[in-house]
C-alpha cells in the first residue's frame, strides 16, 4: 500500500515525539516608537528538549508490530521502544 503525503507527515510527527526533540522557545517584546512603528527591544531563546513519549512509541510499535505489542512484557516493550528510537535516530541522520 503505497502512503500519501498525510501519513508519511503523521508518521514523521510521531516518531518525533518518541524519540524526543529539541527546541527553541522564542519570546519577543516590542514597543511602539514616535513614528508609530513597532520596535523588537528584546529577544529571548531558551532552548528546551521535549522527552521521548511513551504513547507515541506505543502507537508507533503497535502500527509495525500489529497485535504482537499487546502480548509483549514490559521489559519487552523498552527494549523493543530503544531498538525502535536507535532506528529513528539513524534514519534522522541519514536525511541530514
Amino acid at each position: 500500500m503505497k502512503k500519501n503525503k498525510l501519513d508519511v507527515e503523521i508518521e514523521k510527527a510521531l516518531a518525533k515525539k518518541a524519540m524526543g526533540y529539541n527546541l527553541d522557545e522564542v519570546v519577543e517584546e516590542y514597543t511602539v516608537d514616535e513614528a508609530g512603528e513597532e520596535k523588537l527591544i528584546k529577544k529571548k531563546v531558551t532552548k528546551k528538549f521535549v522527552p521521548p513519549d511513551l504513547s507515541s512509541a506505543k502507537v508507533l510499535l503497535e502500527k509495525y508490530k500489529g497485535n504482537e505489542i499487546s502480548t509483549m512484557t514490559k521489559e519487552e516493550l523498552l527494549r523493543e521502544r530503544q531498538r525502535l528510537l536507535k532506528q529513528l535516530k539513524e534514519f534522522e541522520e541519514d536525511e541530514d
